[in-house]
């Protein structure tokens, strides 16, 4: 058995999507050492890349600076409240008679 203290803790890492518009499809490959490649559009020609948020303004900066690379976008879901439940109160979630009905036939 392993002890508290030689366990190693498993941390996960802040992640950030950054969308990066093409001229040319060829130089994918280079764009592996900034991240990882979720998604590739060869028809629309761009990439889905994440990468750590730590270090997103400086690779963006790099990315930018490559001659194939057209435009970059930065994701802005980690900006975004993702608890919508809060918003929308109980009424959303209030059942109809009907429904409570049929939950009630089904439980018994």
């Amino acid at each position: 058995m392993l002890d508290e203290e030689d366990e190693t803790k498993l941390v996960m890492q802040k992640r950030q999507g950054v969308i990066v518009f093409l001229y040319h499809m060829k130089q994918i490959k280079q764009l592996k050492r900034f991240g990882i490649i979720q998604y590739i559009s060869k028809k629309m020609k761009y990439v889905v890349i994440y990468m750590n948020q730590e270090d997103l303004p400086e690779t963006v900066k790099k990315i930018q600076n490559l001659k194939f690379v057209k435009k970059t976008e930065v994701s802005h879901r980690p900006d975004i409240d993702m608890d919508f439940g809060s918003r929308m109160g109980e009424k959303a979630f209030k059942l109809t008679d009907e429904d409570q009905e049929k939950f009630k036939n089904k439980s018994e």
